[in-house]
């Protein structure tokens, strides 16, 4: 056959939706019939392992002489349990379909009621539909509830648009009332309402894990089974019966963070995860894999990663096919039909799928001839066949081969929306049905509502001593409480006062060392306290030796499932490479969202686990608002709480790197997180104070929020801890130095921050020796903490019109201070320029905005004006507005200065 006409056959059978594939010619059929005989009678009489041993033996004999094989990484397009052994299902069949068909019926009401309320507010219909069995399954037979203790139960990250079938049961459950599903959408309606998608922040004592789009379900739940592991290694909590479970869809299967992790949950041997992911086959737009099979694609991917793949494609409906297929035509035919094709069948006429499908081959017409029409409509895939999930459940939960499973389950997006958009492109956006489509929604799945009040969509609960109510709650109380759930009181610990930590205060005054030294020896103090040291998490992303935590290896080591199985090559070090079980350390490798997604679940343990964990990540400062923002935002929405640290921050401190490494607006980012306290500290000794002030509020009185240091690799003289300071520290300023000077021509105020503080102290001794300036200066140590203060008091004084006015931080430090004030620090201008609304006088801003290039820190800060010239220069033509020098003296200064007033602008260069 000429290639012509092979690609000419290969795009015939594309455009009718089949996969393309060239045929294999058996020049020996009689010998491959003995190999298969001989198979056969191995699987009989030996069982798959020893097949599986036998076939792993001829494909490495055959790759010794050079033979290569195709991959083994999938299977036929069937389901991975065959009929024969498929476990007996436990529960009442019918009991639990008519549970789940008032689950469907009330989640569809709540997306359709809202939507036609004034100005409708959208909802997700289909995605429920279409997984109503995956969760129901799981719900009644494998979820694991919280249990006695209140922290021994399954953490379950459900997918976000499934989120009014997780309502909806929690209505029949008693635990959400009619008005919450009414006020779906309407969080602050009267009577309370419901959030969009699983959102903890929103909903605290409901979900535990926010999930919605993006991939961070899936790697977030990766990153939690691992950490259930470590706390068990490390002897804090006995992990071994709870389960992480993540449902996600296969159009959410495209996000990077999706699959970006899965090596590393079979190289940890998680076999306490199991990922279901349900294949309707379609993204929000159209298929996922028009031209393709995901399932097929996905299963290809998790196999070849490690994992356990279960697949369930097709129904109780198609065993006896399969029975009677002796010639392999029909497995055939399901393997080469795409997932476009698929996507058709659905809503199409028996007729139509018996000429497409079944009419290409004639044996597999024969094999339909007594099946209806009707009846090909009604062939189920294996995603709502209950015996089936169950099945594939069954089968993950009991695997203990050191893998994590998935499970793959084909549904139909929309299912039982018949013409309002089952297995349709526009399911997604699915929000509305009109009459005629309730009605025949509440006759598809038998919900009591009578033709009249069909129209309205009212909600349906069974009496409370109905069977449908009692099976419900005796199903979850015997797997140990409702879910989701999240308990609202949470434990407390002791933890260092600043006293306990004024040894590392002393260590590092009137030394010469960077803010991440000073960082990382407060961290080295922590670890080794005698109250919280073995609570302390410490998460970096393959950056430690860069921020000087090697010398922790040793003392903590690096966590590891499997311990150390080889001798590092630096273990002649003291400060080698040491990897333990029982490590406490989590060297994440180049991953900052995998760090992340670690310090959340340590951030969330108290809450999870009811142990109060102290993560403590430092990475890279350019790779952490920016680059994981979203994950960080999922964060503070789960209520996470430990310490960010930004190591080698600042535009223009870290020396020689360049554009993608100098952050000049992490802190900018930061303002947008609401449990984020964002702070830059100058000296060791406001590190110190800050960290020591984070454990204060999170763990010894409960505070859910982030503490988030800069820390700088610039080392420079660290001085004494002046007194009483520390208040001032943790509310964001207090004043370090004043200079006075005889004859003053004039006082300033100096605000600097980070490495650029000594910048502003040199600047103030250029003003006061060159141009006879006073100042103060101050150590603004977070600009967004004294903004949100005075924010507050500034809206708490607008609707308390009648009341005492409130006064902020920032103007009592301010009271009675004359300015000028000019402010400096290594990040963007519009980070100091929050305090405007504030400063009692006249306030200019310099900060670092552009991109970075590679320089000398001192060429960098002359580039982007914050040296102490460029604040001298700054100091002068504000002085000159008020007439204290004249233009001729700004001039002169510039010149004298060395400055080069025609310098390209910063920001553009």
């Amino acid at each position: 056959m000429s290639d012509s006409k092979t690609v000419a056959q290969a795009e015939v059978k594309q455009q009718l939706g089949e996969l393309a594939k060239t045929a294999e010619v058996d020049v020996d059929v009689a010998e491959t019939n003995e190999w298969l005989s001989s198979l056969e009678y191995v699987l009989k009489s030996k069982g798959p392992d020893r097949v599986r041993f036998l076939l792993d033996k001829l494909r490495d004999r055959a790759a010794e002489q050079g033979v290569q094989s195709a991959a083994d990484t999938n299977t036929p397009y069937l389901n991975t349990i065959p009929l024969e052994d498929q476990p007996a299902y436990p529960g009442n069949r019918e009991l639990e379909r008519r549970i789940k068909s008032i689950i469907r019926w009330n989640a569809m009401a709540m997306v359709v009621r809202a939507n036609k309320r004034d100005g409708g507010v959208g909802g997700h219909i289909s995605t429920f539909a279409s997984s109503a069995t995956l969760y129901e399954v799981a719900f009644n037979h494998f979820f694991r509830g919280r249990g006695e203790s209140g922290y021994d139960g399954d953490s379950i990250y459900f997918q976000g648009h499934a989120s009014p079938g997780m309502y909806s049961r929690a209505y029949l459950e008693g635990r959400l009332n009619e008005q919450n599903l009414e006020n779906f959408r309407r969080e602050l309606e009267e009577g309370g309402g419901l959030s969009s998608y699983p959102h903890p922040w929103l909903m605290p004592g409901f979900w535990e894990y926010p999930t919605v789009s993006m991939g961070l379900g899936p790697i977030m739940s990766i990153y939690q089974a691992r950490f259930n592991e470590y706390l068990r290694d490390r002897g804090i909590k006995d992990t071994s019966k709870q389960r992480v479970w993540a449902f996600l869809g296969d159009g959410e299967c495209d996000e990077p963070e999706t699959l970006g992790a899965i090596g590393l949950a079979a190289r940890e041997k998680l076999d306490n995860l199991i990922f279901v992911i349900n294949c309707n086959l379609q993204r929000l737009d159209g298929p996922v894999r028009g031209n393709g099979k995901i399932i097929q694609e996905l299963e290809s991917i998790f196999r070849g990663a490690g994992w356990n793949v279960i697949k369930v494609i097709w129904g109780d409906d198609w065993d006896p096919l399969l029975a009677k297929d002796t010639t392999g035509t029909l497995v055939e035919r399901m393997n080469e039909v795409v997932d476009g094709q698929y996507q058709k069948y659905t809503g199409m006429p028996g007729s139509y799928i018996r000429e497409h499908f079944f009419g290409k081959y004639p044996e597999l017409l024969k094999l339909v001839d007594n099946f209806s029409d009707e009846k090909l409509e009604g062939l189920r895939r294996g995603g709502h066949d209950p015996e089936k999930v169950y099945a594939a459940y069954k089968m993950a939960t009991e695997l203990k081969n050191g893998k994590p499973t998935v499970v793959l389950a084909k549904t139909i997006k929309g299912y039982g929306l018949g013409e309002a958009g089952e297995g349709r492109n526009v399911a997604h956006n699915q929000k509305k049905m009109n009459e005629e489509e309730l009605l025949e929604f509440r006759t598809r799945f038998g919900i009591p509502i009578s033709d009249e009040e069909v129209g309205k969509a009212p909600f349906y609960k069974p009496p409370e001593n109905s069977t449908e109510i009692k099976y419900l709650r005796q199903r979850r109380e015997a797997l140990g409480g409702y879910v989701p759930s999240r308990p609202v009181e949470h434990p407390t610990m002791e933890v260092p006062s600043l006293d306990d930590l004024k040894k590392v205060i002393s260590k590092l005054e009137d030394k010469e060392c960077s803010t991440t030294f000073a960082v990382v020896q407060t961290l080295t103090a922590l670890c080794r306290d005698k109250k919280i040291g073995k609570y302390m998490v410490p998460i970096v992303p393959d950056e430690s030796r860069t921020f000087g935590m090697e010398g922790m290896f040793r003392q903590f080591g690096i966590y590891a499932h499997a311990g150390q199985l080889y001798e590092p090559v630096d273990s002649a070090q003291v400060s080698y490479y040491k990897e333990a079980q029982d490590g406490q350390i989590l060297e994440e490798g180049i991953t900052e969202a995998g760090s992340m997604s670690s310090f959340n679940a340590a951030g969330t343990a108290y809450s999870c686990h009811g142990v109060n964990m102290v993560p403590f990540f430092i990475y890279y400062s350019m790779f952490g608002f920016q680059r994981i923002g979203d994950l960080i935002w999922a964060a503070a929405d789960m209520r996470a709480k430990g310490f960010l640290i930004g190591g080698t921050a600042g535009r223009t401190t870290l020396n020689g790197e360049g554009l993608q490494h100098q952050d000049g607006h992490s802190l900018l980012n930061a303002i947008a997180f609401p449990t984020v306290r964002a702070y830059d500290p100058a000296f060791a000794y406001e590190a110190v104070v800050i960290i020591q002030h984070g454990l204060q509020k999170m763990y010894a009185e409960g505070e859910q929020c982030i503490y988030y240091l800069m820390s700088e690799n610039e080392p420079y003289h660290h001085p004494n801890m002046p007194e009483g300071c520390a208040e001032g520290i943790v509310n964001g300023m207090y004043k370090y130095s004043s200079r006075e000077v005889d004859g003053a021509k004039a006082r300033v105020q100096l605000f600097g921050s980070g490495a650029i503080l000594n910048c502003v102290l040199a600047a103030q001794e250029l003003l006061a020796e060159k141009y006879n300036i006073a100042s103060d200066v101050w150590s603004v140590t977070s600009y967004t903490q004294l903004r949100r203060d005075a924010a507050a008091c500034q809206r708490w004084n607008m609707l308390h019109p009648k009341e005492t006015p409130r006064k902020s931080y920032l103007e009592t430090v301010l009271e009675g201070v004359e300015g000028p004030f000019i402010s400096a620090s290594d990040y963007v201008q519009a980070l100091g320029e929050q305090l405007t609304p504030w400063i009692p006088g006249d306030y200019f801003v310099l900060g670092t905005d552009g991109m970075g290039r590679s320089e000398t820190r001192e060429a960098l800060r002359r580039h982007f004006e914050v040296d102490a010239e460029s604040i001298a220069i700054a100091t002068l033509s504000r002085l000159c507005k008020t007439d204290v020098f004249k233009p001729a003296d700004v001039q002169k200064a510039i010149e004298d200065l060395g400055y080069d007033p025609d310098k390209p602008n910063p920001l553009y260069a």
